[in-house]
């Protein structure tokens, strides 16, 4: 790295206030970086816990606007199977409900993990296994391999050649159908585990971190027509929240674009609708549905960098 780059390295790492540890000091410790860990402290959300994260978890009837073919199993019902089979929730979300009376039925997402002493990590990524459903009909069961970097709170959704999601309609068995699909999903996390080994051995010079950053800020902020208006720069995805990041290796740059891309906060000064300036910041990806379709996008794109440094 030349003292040009090494001194906008530096910069960067400036914008973010972090400290040692690497949680940013301003944003809080989460209810992940409680649970989720793995220095033998990891341990399984209580239903108390749950209740208060996602209470959607809990319904035990379809919303009213169900049909009556319509068979809603309660999630919480599926959850104590999968713990009885020795997957445990160390993370969970709700979904927004934007319509009076849909907030007890909405769509969540569970993170599992298996808490059996086996190391399903590489560095400061460890496997997990998805669960997402809705008894208001917005969504089926949907198992998906996870990996999910602890150091940062920071999720991502594996997609992978063989397999991408298993979905179970609400019906028959539904139960067994999600513990076999919980154990599929999870052995496709363990093979995803190659990538960040191997992404890290994968050096990035400049013009190529620009170029992922610059296709990521497409999948980010560009309309159904493919326009971006944002003020935010493509550049600023490249801004390392911590010191840990700032080598260009692809793992970093992947997981320092994801986090900026996911979590928001990023600043710029722009021109309103009236041509006036003002200072604009990004939004956190807080949909669900939305959190999982570009995690998914980023991976396919990072996945396609590998390839294409892997063949030069």
């Amino acid at each position: 790295m030349n003292d040009h780059s090494e001194r906008e390295q530096t910069k960067m790492t400036r914008h973010f206030n972090f400290n040692r540890e690497g949680f940013n000091v301003n944003r809080g410790d989460t209810v992940y970086t409680q649970t989720a860990r793995f220095d033998g402290s990891a341990r399984a959300l209580t239903e108390d816990e749950l209740r208060t994260l996602a209470p959607s978890i809990f319904a035990t009837d379809p919303h009213e606007s169900r049909s009556e073919w319509f068979r809603a199993i309660p999630t919480i019902e599926i959850l104590r199977g999968l713990v009885n089979e020795g997957f445990v929730p160390v993370g969970a979300r709700q979904a927004v409900a934007r319509e009076p009376g849909r907030a007890p039925f909405t769509k969540h997402l569970i993170r599992l993990r298996k808490l059996d002493g086996v190391v399903r990590k590489f560095g400061d990524t460890v496997v997990e296994a998805l669960l997402k459903n809705a008894n208001d009909g917005t969504a089926a069961y949907a198992l998906m391999a996870g990996l999910f970097r602890i150091i940062c709170a920071n999720s991502l959704v594996t997609k992978t050649q063989t397999i991408d999601e298993v979905k179970v309609t609400h019906s028959g068995d539904v139960q067994s159908k999600v513990i076999e699909g919980t154990f599929r999903v999870l052995t496709e996390a363990e093979k995803a585990l190659v990538a960040p080994e191997q992404w890290s051995q994968i050096k990035l010079v400049e013009d190529e971190r620009r170029a992922f950053a610059k296709a990521a800020h497409q999948l980010r902020f560009a309309d159904a027509d493919g326009n971006t208006t944002t003020a935010i720069g493509s550049e600023q995805l490249l801004l390392p929240r911590r010191v840990d990041d700032t080598q260009p290796n692809l793992w970093n740059v992947f997981n320092v674009v994801q986090e900026n891309a996911i979590k928001g906060g990023l600043h710029a000064v722009g021109r309103d609708a009236n041509n006036r300036l003002r200072q604009f910041t990004s939004r956190p990806i807080k949909g669900i549905d939305q959190d999982v379709k570009l995690n998914k996008a980023l991976w396919v794109l990072a996945e396609e960098m590998a390839k294409l440094k892997q063949a030069a």
